[in-house]
């Protein structure tokens, strides 16, 4: 798999999960996404450690790597070698951090995986359904740790800059509010904080029906679609390289 197919199996994989942001036609098709947001756990092939050479076999490479305790992640900015390729943003949920009901929870879910599955983020959730009980527990000790019960290793959401939509960040406001969508400036909103360096905006996609194990049936937010645009365009840097608050940056090792 090339580094187009992959990114091209993951948005697939994305759409068939959350169809009303697939379908949305703001922008023509041809714009590549800025990023696409990989969220994972830090448990056994699902980590980014194992990921990575996986990902590296399609021409993504780290760039950049960022520790945020306070959010239980450790990101990693993955890109090729050709400059206008879509970057990676793949988020670790360290599950060592839920306090224990649920982090147990979540050990006995992935201890119940399927053997053989791969680290690629592509098909997702290897263990079974949980009860809607045992999600709302998780969801409600960290939103990320609901999202990965019931989503795996996956897409959560896909990034796009205004710049290269060669449009405002207000006007696409303004269309995304026609259609529906209230868009989130709030940083802090999402999977990870945003850098003050960004103006930014994240609508939630529409719930989607879900069965759960036992049968019941419930309408969750599975993901959603994010806007930047750089408050200073200097054309040196991408926006998503100036995602993430430098605060956080690590060195690679």
């Amino acid at each position: 798999m090339q580094r187009d197919t992959l990114v091209q199996a993951l948005w697939l994989d994305h759409a068939n999960r959350q169809p009303d942001i697939a379908e949305l036609k703001i922008w023509p098709e041809t714009i590549r996404a800025e990023y696409l947001t990989l969220l994972t756990l830090s448990q056994g092939p699902w980590s980014a450690k194992a990921m990575m050479p996986r990902l590296a076999e399609h021409g993504y490479r780290p760039r950049y790597r960022y520790a945020m305790p306070e959010r239980g992640l450790l990101l990693t900015l993955l890109a090729t070698d050709m400059p206008h390729d879509t970057w990676l943003v793949l988020a670790e949920f360290q599950v060592a951090t839920l306090a224990r009901r649920p982090r147990d929870l979540m050990q006995r879910l992935v201890d119940r995986a399927a053997p053989g599955h791969g680290s690629l983020p592509i098909g997702g959730r290897p263990w079974p359904m949980p009860a809607w009980d045992e999600y709302r527990l998780l969801e409600q000790a960290d939103p990320l740790a609901g999202w990965l019960a019931i989503m795996g290793t996956r897409v959560h959401h896909t990034g796009f800059d205004c710049h290269q939509l060669e449009g405002s960040l207000e006007a696409f406001d303004r269309e995304l509010a026609r259609l529906g969508y209230v868009g989130n400036a709030d940083r802090r909103h999402g999977v990870f904080p945003v850098s003050p360096l960004l103006d930014y905006r994240f609508y939630q996609g529409r719930p989607q029906r879900l069965f759960f194990a036992g049968g019941d049936r419930h309408d969750v937010p599975l993901g959603g679609l994010a806007l930047i645009q750089q408050r200073v365009n200097t054309n040196q840097e991408r926006g998503v390289e100036l995602l993430l608050p430098q605060h956080a940056l690590c060195e690679l090792g």
